[in-house]
């Protein structure tokens, strides 16, 4: 070593480790210690600790000069730890195994969003609407990684999860814990909702034909840096951990597998789908060997979705199906042929091809289905039963308690079958010696534990038995019966082995949980919880299932019920109905309020009306899923009862919230505007934000089908909305223009957060008063002062048009909220050409013009049969027009643009010829000429061929103009008919161009 490098390792050494002017965080950062911690061996804490410990410290909210709690402010101090954060991530490799065993979904859905943010992807937009072969490297990889992960955790999600001991209560680690698991809901909601998008971006990667690159520690730190220090490195394609094309399609096809094979449960043609990407994974894992790999694959797992792909889905080999035992055992129990199912059994005792799992799996199937009460099915659970038993001994295995179930009560039936099992098990002549001691170990202990001499005397005398066992062996065996007593009961043990053991007590109690997880008749739950309490004292049967759940309003009043059978009945009665309700099973969901119901009327009034107000929210849901998708009324009594509960005014009663916030809805789609209007009492106004809002809705769309828009009361609308909309000054924008994915923007000025509005306007399905909240918005996002392109929409001019202080708008917010009320509004109703013109107009300010030509000619299709009618002008207004030349300009369809130059009300010949002129177009450009009715325009086409020399298009353009329904000098009436049959021509072509 040299003395100058001796130097440097001796002032390395001596530095001291938290200089006393400087926070850990950036220390860490600037001083390089976090590389050299991660480099250790074994560091402490491990990487992932460290990314929860620098997520936490950076998501801390902060707390005013008020004592108010505020999100937390995007300064130096968080961004570095964030950065922290997502170079450990970087270090790891992104390896998506790693981080979900380690991270919660929260902590890892942050993590990835930082990445998002930090590979500046745009925000607010959706994945789906970007072109991942135009983004730099890091880029599109940033997006690959966050749309696998939702598609892991959704599949993760829907899998089983043991539920883990209560400890000692602990209030502050329970609080803890239901907050975390809330989030983790909430964030699980907003990914299924968006798993259709997340599929469909896996399915475009899978198109991308290059090599990309994900964030290493180098080039986060160049993103730190200043922006004119870094030169545009990280947007080259070398900057980074390369990624090859090959290893991105084995993950993509692996995770679409994944969902795909999940959602198969309920849509069995998905399978297939699920079928192409693991056999398709299977193949590039065989072609570049796992060992190539970044990320790793769960290769014995791919192999079990495999298999199971081949079992669910039809083959139409015929061959290979018979040759698959799976194939034929699915097909057994699909089709009830059980017979056939205990013939594959017992030929499969020779082979041994079967997994223990899967006997035991299909023998549990079986059981429960005679548990339901197919008595049929008794016979065959044995006959399997016995077939597993046998595989058991022949592989050195514990036998099952259940053969010692079934076996308590022998017959001759029953041991000329287990006779028949074991003779066919095992050929004699290849069999191994190990394999003949243990079958003969199994039958000898079976005659010492039979009390019936007559059976045992069937299994002594049978051929396999005899060419077993040596004769000395028998002899010693046969001594030993005999040496019973012939005058013992036979009806009593002499002995006990392990044959003789019966269920314990602990086998029978979760067997009956297993029911009552599985039950969902009230009086069957009562009883099996009656058995249980009557076995154990110590357990708190409500907490056995993970799944049931209910509001913490309702937890802790049931949860303080002294008797526990009582208390452990009602929860699970509530949680249960509760259930049914999220799965719309609303016949059980009835069955289990009501028994509740009368249960709690005995002693607690309180639980009483907190029921009475979930089987009321349970009625509008039943109504709105049956008659109410007719359009049939609700019965007055349901109104009433609606009513009442807004109004009621029981003190000390657990509410919740989405139960006024249904009830608010369900009077605006049944357009019950006068009751919310005049009769609604001003005190609940006061109180219950819904109800205001609600009020306020529907006086708006009260006034608006009248001669005189009223402006009052869409003004108080306005201003709630506004802000609501609304951020404080201590949160807008950082200086350096970093923008956090993640923004805690919600007002608390607002009398609700955006987000609950939002969720309020998606329970409204009644058309004004989607079309008066959605114009609002509209409205909102016109006022912005950069705004260039505006949006129209119906009675905008109802809305005041402009506002006192503009930079306390969340505009961002607000342009996504129009994005997904328009959307949510065409789910309602597609053809509503008003909202299409909204949607239409989105795409366009936002570049996507073939989307916005879409849109705008599906708008004018849905109001004019398909163009066979005249479409409105209040539809192709001049505006809607002009917006589409423009798009058919930038899209180089330029003779489009010139017939479009015809539909306004004043021919705009200027843009008509320049865009004649244009060589380079990508439409039909003379094909189109028979749509064209300006004769001037036609003059100037013949003009522009004679000049160039394109005679063949010249006599196109004569021929158009000679034609006899253009002539001037024909009645105004003619001339019209001729324009409008060329505009539904040229119309219904750019329909089927566009749709």
């Amino acid at each position: 070593m040299s003395a100058e490098a001796a130097d440097r390792e001796a002032a390395t050494s001596s530095r001291p480790c938290t200089p006393p002017q400087t926070s850990w965080f950036e220390f860490l950062l600037e001083e390089g210690l976090l590389e050299q911690h991660l480099q250790k061996p074994s560091p402490d804490p491990p990487p992932v600790q460290l990314i929860v410990q620098f997520l936490e410290q950076a998501s801390k909210p902060s707390v005013n000069e008020q004592n108010q709690v505020q999100p937390p402010p995007d300064n130096k101090r968080n961004r570095i730890l964030k950065l922290l954060a997502l170079k450990v991530a970087a270090h790891l490799k992104w390896d998506l195994d790693v981080l979900e065993k380690s991270l919660s979904v929260p902590v890892l859905n942050m993590l990835l969003n930082e990445l998002l943010c930090i590979s500046k992807v745009p925000p607010g937009t959706k994945h789906v609407d970007v072109d991942l072969s135009s983004l730099p490297p890091t880029t599109a990889m940033a997006i690959l990684l966050y749309n696998r992960w939702a598609i892991r955790t959704i599949v993760q999600s829907s899998f089983p999860v043991k539920q883990p001991k209560p400890g000692p209560p602990q209030l502050n680690v329970m609080n803890q814990m239901q907050q975390e698991k809330e989030l983790t809901e909430n964030i699980l909601k907003v990914l299924k909702e968006q798993a259709a998008d997340s599929i469909l971006v896996l399915e475009g990667a899978l198109k991308l034909n290059k090599d990309l690159y994900v964030h290493t520690i180098r080039t986060l730190d160049l993103l730190a840096m200043e922006p004119g220090m870094v030169n545009g490195e990280t947007e080259s394609s070398t900057a980074g951990l390369k990624i090859s094309a090959e290893e991105i399609q084995c993950q993509v096809c692996y995770d679409l597998g994944a969902i795909y094979f999940q959602q198969g449960s309920t849509n069995a043609a998905v399978h297939e789908n699920a079928k192409e990407k693991f056999f398709k994974t299977k193949e590039l894992i065989a072609k570049n060997g796992s060992s190539s790999l970044h990320f790793t694959i769960d290769e014995e797992r791919l192999a079990g979705y495999c298999q199971a792909c081949g079992i669910l889905t039809s083959s139409s080999d015929d061959a290979s199906q018979q040759a698959t035992p799976y194939i034929q055992i699915h097909s057994c129990m699909k089709s009830g042929n059980y017979q056939d199912l205990v013939k594959i059994f017992l030929e499969d005792n020779l082979t041994l091809s079967l997994p223990v799992q899967f006997r035991q799996s299909v023998l549990r199937e079986l059981f429960q289905k005679a548990q339901q009460g197919n008595d049929a099915l008794d016979e065959i659970c044995f006959k399997v039963c016995v077939c597993n038993t046998v595989c058991d001994v022949l592989q050195g295995r514990i036998i099952d308690i259940q053969f010692c179930q079934l076996f308590l009560k022998p017959s001759k039936e029953k041991i000329d079958f287990l006779l028949e099992v074991c003779s066919r098990s095992i050929n004699l002549e290849n069999a191994s010696e190990e394999l003949k001691r243990k079958m003969a170990a199994f039958l000898k202990n079976l005659c010492l534990v039979l009390e019936d001499l007559q059976l045992v005397f069937m299994i002594s005398s049978h051929e396999l038995f005899i060419k077993l066992l040596k004769d000395d062996e028998r002899k010693l065996l046969i001594d030993q019966m005999r040496k019973r007593s012939p005058r013992v009961n036979l009806c009593t043990k002499p002995m006990t082995s392990f044959y003789d053991i019966p269920a314990s007590a602990s086998v029978n109690i979760g067997q009956l949980e297993h029911q009552l997880i599985l039950s969902v008749d009230p009086w069957r739950i009562r009883q099996i919880l009656i058995e249980l309490h009557g076995m154990t004292s110590e357990r708190q049967f409500w907490t056995i299932s993970n799944k049931w759940e209910v509001p913490n309003v309702y937890g802790n009043v049931i949860l303080g019920i002294k008797d526990n059978l009582t208390r452990d009945l009602v929860y699970i009665l509530m949680a249960k109905g509760l259930h049914c309700c999220a799965i719309k099973d609303f016949v059980h969901a009835k069955q289990l309020f009501a028994a509740c119901l009368e249960l709690v009327t005995e002693f607690s009034p309180k639980l009483r009306q907190v029921m009475l107000n979930e089987m009321l929210l349970l009625d509008i849901y039943t109504h709105e899923a049956g008659a109410g998708v007719s359009g049939e009324r609700p019965p007055s009594d349901l109104i009433s009862r609606v009513r009442g509960y807004l109004e009621m005014r029981v003190p000390d009663i657990p509410l919740r919230q989405v139960i006024a916030e249904e009830c608010v809805a369900f009077l605006l789609n049944w357009r019950e505007n006068e009751y919310l209007t005049m009769q609604v009492p001003l005190p609940l106004v006061q109180t219950n934000p819904y109800v205001k809002l609600g009020q306020l809705l529907a006086a708006t769309c009260k006034e608006l089908p009248g001669p005189k828009e009223s402006r009052r009361t869409a003004k108080d609308l306005w201003e709630v909305v506004v802000q609501i909309c609304s951020v404080s000054n201590q949160h807008k924008r950082g200086n350096d223009g970093r923008v956090s994915l993640i923004k805690h923007r919600e007002s608390t000025l607002g009398i609700m957060y955006r987000s609950e509005l939002l969720s309020f306007i998606k329970k409204l399905r009644e058309p004004l008063v989607l079309t008066t909240i959605l114009s609002l918005f509209v409205k909102l996002h016109n006022v912005r002062e950069d705004i260039v392109n505006d949006i129209a929409a119906e009675h905008i001019s109802i809305w005041p048009s402009s506002i006192p202080n503009l930079q306390s708008v969340d505009f961002e917010a607000v342009a996504v909220t129009v994005k997904e009320l328009v959307s949510y509004a065409l789910t309602i109703n597609a053809n509503n050409h008003f909202w299409l013109i909204i949607q239409a107009d989105i795409y366009f300010a936002t570049n996507q013009y073939s989307a916005a030509l879409h849109y705008y000619l599906q708008a004018g299709a849905v109001c004019s049969d398909f163009f066979n009618k005249m479409v409105p002008p209040d539809v192709y207004t001049d505006q809607v027009i002009k917006r589409m030349i423009k798009c058919c300009s930038l899209l180089n369809c330029h003779t489009q643009v010139a017939i479009l130059c015809q539909f306004l009300r004043e021919v705009d010949y200027k843009t008509a010829f320049k865009a004649l002129q244009e060589q380079n177009s990508h439409d039909a450009m003379d094909s189109y000429y028979e749509y064209i009715w300006d004769v001037t325009i036609l003059e100037y086409l013949t003009y522009l061929h004679h000049k160039r020399g394109e005679t063949d298009k010249r006599q196109i353009a004569i021929k158009a103009i000679g034609q006899t329904e253009l002539n001037a000098s024909n009645p105004e009436e003619v001339l019209q008919l001729a324009a409008q049959r060329r505009k539904k021509k040229f119309l219904q072509a750019m329909a089927k161009l566009y749709f």
